[in-house]
């Protein structure tokens, strides 16, 4: 009986022991994660990839270490080209080779964010900023953020750290300088806003003198309208009394003037004979139509004829 027990004893122990030892056997790589293979503590350099692995129990052990993409954000100051002092805020998004993480594990730590990345993210953006005016990092700041991502991946690529994204938060600068920009702002805005307003004045007074031309212009097109239109009539008159009296002219014929004299006559013959000794009579001849005719001369002395009316 005792004898069984002890059996009994002994298989439950080695049971365990056997369970034991697969257990230590079994390695689970997380999800996004490298395991790094060490014998007895040491470092071995081989690595496993994410899953079920399995290696000596008691002798090797499995660190996993994430390759996933993490992010880190801190304070730095810096100062700018022209020796203004600048606080700003950067946030890094970064993540592990996987190639190099038994490297970073065995040389670094598993705490390299702060070993490595921090100071080397502190040391870029110093570095970085120090090229700029304080002006040039607030206009240009996306070219500043591209520059410190490009060195920043140079200083830790080495070691494994690949640098997704680089961002800079934000940055401020001394109150002194603020009120400086701000004063500088408004002097600019000022400047903007006369040069605006001389602009819109002189295109007023340009609108304003083309106004005046396009009327005189206007003006003076109906005065010559107006000037042509009075010459057109005058010609037309002209020329409609023009052919009038051509046409008149060619209706007065000896008869018409005859008639026309007989007419207008008085029955009077004329009272005083002229020195030559002839005078105009009006002869009625028998058709009717009058014609003038020589006087028989007269005696050389002029003889007055008493006038009808005394």
């Amino acid at each position: 009986m005792e004898k069984s027990y002890k059996k009994v004893i002994t298989g439950s122990v080695l049971g365990v022991a056997a369970l034991i030892a697969v257990f230590s056997s079994v390695a689970i790589v997380p999800v996004g994660c490298t395991g790094i293979v060490k014998n007895l503590g040491q470092v071995t350099g081989n690595t496993m990839s994410e899953g079920l692995h399995f290696h000596a129990p008691f002798v090797q052990s499995v660190v996993s270490m994430s390759n996933q993409i993490q992010q880190s954000t801190g304070d730095c100051s810096a100062t700018s080209k022209d020796l203004q002092a600048i606080s700003s805020t950067v946030t890094v998004n970064y993540h592990l080779a996987p190639e190099k993480t038994a490297y970073v594990y065995q040389n670094i730590g598993q705490n390299y964010t702060d070993t490595l990345l921090y100071p080397a993210t502190q040391e870029t953006v110093k570095a970085v900023m120090a090229q700029y005016s304080a002006e040039q990092l607030i206009t240009q700041r996306g070219a500043v953020s591209i520059a410190i991502n490009e060195q920043l991946s140079n200083k830790v690529g080495e070691y494994g750290i690949i640098i997704d994204e680089f961002n800079l938060v934000n940055f401020s600068f001394s109150a002194e300088f603020d009120a400086a920009i701000e004063a500088k702002q408004v002097a600019e805005q000022n400047k903007i806003r006369a040069q605006t307003e001389k602009e819109q004045r002189t295109i007023e007074a340009e609108a304003a003198a083309k106004e005046k031309t396009v009327a005189a212009e206007a003006e003076a097109e109906a005065v010559r309208v107006k000037a042509e239109a009075e010459a057109d009539a005058i010609k037309v008159k002209a020329n409609a009394e023009a052919e009038a009296n051509e046409k008149l002219n060619a209706s007065l014929t000896k008869g018409v003037l005859n008639y026309n004299a007989i007419q207008k006559w008085n029955g009077e013959y004329p009272q005083v004979v002229s020195g030559d000794n002839t005078s105009m009579l009006i002869d009625i001849s028998g058709d009717g139509v009058p014609s003038t005719s020589a006087a028989t001369p007269a005696p050389a002395q002029q003889q007055e004829v008493p006038d009808a009316s005394e």
